[in-house]
């Protein structure tokens, strides 16, 4: 049986949808993810389904488990090198954006402090 298998692996919870092409039946599970080893949480959810992964064909992979690195502070100590002269593009970011004359806008603290 030819499935699509769509995971969702978050910084809590692994989420896996199956699609069985032949049949149109749709099966669903979640399972804490292992930050250290994301696989695990994506067969829990395969066990759990009673998908064989071997017969998937198209496989679709989200996560917010970067994004969630980023906003919350916890990834490593970033740098970021730039040519002479451009050291202000991530400050002065793109021109076009929704409140560019509102006088009392205030831009959001920088991801990376400037050093």
């Amino acid at each position: 049986m030819p499935l699509r298998i769509g995971v969702d692996i978050g910084g809590t919870f692994t989420d896996l949808v199956a699609l069985d092409e032949a049949t149109g039946t749709v099966v669903n599970a979640k399972a804490l993810s292992t930050p250290s080893e994301l696989l695990d949480g994506v067969l829990r959810c395969a066990d759990q389904a009673g998908v064989d992964l071997a017969d998937c064909r198209l496989t679709i992979h989200g996560t917010t488990i970067g994004i969630n690195a980023l906003l919350e502070g916890k990834g490593a100590r970033t740098g970021l090198l730039t040519t002479h002269g451009f050291g202000d593009v991530l400050e002065i970011g793109r021109g076009n954006f929704l409140r560019m004359y509102d006088v009392l806008y205030r831009r959001p603290t920088p991801l990376v402090p400037r050093g």
